[in-house]
C-alpha cells in the first residue's frame, strides 16, 4: 500500500486516493493489462509502456503526478496521471486514466478527470493534449463529454504487439 495518502475524490469517500510510488508498480501494470487485454493487446514495459517502470522518476520528477485509487481491500481500481509536454510550452498532458472495468459508468472516471484538470490549473498549465488509442470508443465518448475536443486526427503507432492508431485530443484550461 502507498503511503502518500491525498484527499478523497469528490464523491468517493469510499475509496483511498494515493501519489504512485515505485513499490505500486505491479499492481499498476496488473490495472493497465487487464484493461488492454480487453482489446486483445498487453503491456509492453520496453516500448511506450517504460514509463510504468519507475512511476516516480518518470511523473513527478518530472514535475508531474500521477495517482492510484484504492478500494477498502486495498486493490487498484484507477489511475490517471499529468506531465508536462516540455519545459517551455504551457501545456501538459493526461497520460494512464484506466479503469477497473466493474468500476466504469458509476462517476469515478469523471472524478479522475476533474482531479487531473484541477491539478493541471494550480500548477499553471493553460492546455491539455493527449493521444487515445482509436480502440477506446467508450473513452473517446467520455472524452467529448468531459469537453475535449478532437479533430479525428490521428498517428500510427507501432510500440505495442500490434499495430494501432490514436485519436488526438486536447482542452484550453
Amino acid at each position: 500500500m502507498s503511503s502518500l495518502l491525498l484527499p478523497p475524490l469528490k464523491g468517493f469517500a469510499e475509496f483511498s486516493v494515493f501519489k504512485a510510488q515505485n513499490s505500486d508498480k505491479n499492481r499498476v501494470v496488473a490495472l493497465i493489462e487487464s484493461c488492454y487485454q480487453e482489446h486483445g493487446d498487453q503491456v509492453i514495459l520496453n516500448g511506450d509502456d517504460s514509463d510504468l517502470l519507475n512511476l516516480e522518476d518518470n511523473y513527478r520528477g518530472r514535475d508531474g503526478e500521477f495517482i492510484i485509487v484504492e478500494d477498502q481491500q486495498q486493490t487498484i481500481i484507477g489511475c490517471h496521471a499529468v506531465i508536462p509536454l516540455d519545459q517551455q510550452s504551457q501545456a501538459c498532458t493526461f497520460r494512464r486514466l484506466y479503469l477497473r472495468k466493474s468500476m466504469r459508468g458509476i462517476g469515478l472516471g469523471q472524478a479522475l478527470m476533474q482531479w487531473a484538470l484541477e491539478w493541471a490549473r494550480s500548477q499553471g498549465f493553460q492546455r491539455v493534449e493527449f493521444w487515445s488509442d482509436t480502440r477506446f470508443e467508450r473513452a473517446h465518448k467520455f472524452f467529448l463529454k468531459s469537453g475535449f475536443l478532437t479533430e479525428n486526427v490521428t498517428r500510427k503507432m507501432d510500440d505495442g504487439i500490434q499495430p494501432y492508431s490514436e485519436f488526438f485530443f486536447w482542452i484550453d484550461l
